[in-house]
């Protein structure tokens, strides 16, 4: 089972002007984080508008039949990327998705905005 982490391309935090960025805050931080995630057992995707708009720099973290979450108010940058890639790893190993608190990464504490519980498989 595949764990992903969907970026959100199109995120832009307070302060961002295209006179000033030749690319948004979310194609920044997907970049660093597709960076991060190369060779590592999750995979990457990049969208337009994960409707989070309040909480820029966005990022899902779901695999079928897990827990999914949604994190945002990231600086995009390297090591947020690095704690976004290693819980979406642990995301990975955990049968339900869930990964007890003690064992987050620094970098993804605080930035949690929606858990989504898996759906119901078709015949329930």
């Amino acid at each position: 089972m595949t764990t992903w982490i969907t970026i959100c391309d199109t995120c832009k935090r307070e302060g961002w002007g295209a006179e000033s960025h030749d690319k948004t805050d979310g194609e920044v931080l997907a970049g660093f984080v597709e960076d991060a995630a190369t060779g590592r057992a999750v995979k990457t995707r990049r969208v337009s508008c994960l409707m989070g708009c309040s909480h820029g720099c966005n990022v899902a973290i779901q695999a079928d039949g897990k827990l999914a979450y949604t994190l945002g108010r990231f600086t995009p940058d390297a090591d947020a990327a690095q704690g976004i890639v290693e819980y979406a790893e642990m995301h990975a190993q955990s049968d339900t998705g869930q990964v007890p608190f003690r064992e987050w990464p620094q970098a993804i504490k605080g930035h949690f905005v929606t858990r989504h519980p898996p759906l119901p498989d078709a015949d329930g």
